[in-house]
């Protein structure tokens, strides 16, 4: 472990990011000292028509092959014992001050992932400016992948730190 100073938060983000998809990373970077807060996506705190249509969203038993298929059948339950379906609006939402405009971002593109292509994760990770990371992984690499996403982690908290 590095004595440069870290960070004192690390975010790890994505619209299936309530911790448990970064369960393998998440303790490894406490351990390590840094404070890890991981978004988290909810239907319990939508109301009316938009939690109905949400909750009707979500992935059948045999969809998490596509989306976690590198993972073994035991994992491959957990995953889908514990997603939830995304906002039914969530890529109709205006967000303003957005992060990656105004500070260095990092992008791991899953190379085998079926559920968002690796092109428009590439395509993303470019407008974005973000140091991109490929992986050959589906969906989930923090679960596949977790050194990876871990070294990752570190890098980019290295990296700010020493701005």
């Amino acid at each position: 472990m590095s004595t440069q100073t870290k960070p004192s938060i690390v975010f790890v983000h994505g619209i299936w990011a309530d911790g448990s998809c970064f369960s393998k990373v998440i303790p490894t970077l406490q351990a390590e000292g840094y404070e890890v807060m991981a978004s988290q996506h909810r239907l319990d705190t939508l109301e009316g028509d938009v939690a109905t249509v949400t909750r009707t969203l979500g992935m059948l038993p045999k969809g998490v092959e596509t989306f976690a298929g590198d993972l073994s059948e035991q994992e491959q339950k957990v995953v889908w014992a514990t997603h939830v379906a995304p906002a039914a609006d969530l890529f109709n939402q205006k967000v303003a001050g957005t992060a990656w405009r105004s500070k260095p971002s990092w992008y791991i593109v899953a190379k085998n992932d079926r559920t968002v292509q690796p092109e428009l994760q590439r395509f993303v990770a470019k407008r974005m400016g973000a140091t991109i990371h490929d992986v050959d992984s589906s969906h989930v690499p923090m679960l596949s992948n977790p050194g990876l996403v871990i070294d990752v982690i570190r890098t980019a908290a290295s990296a700010v730190g020493r701005r």
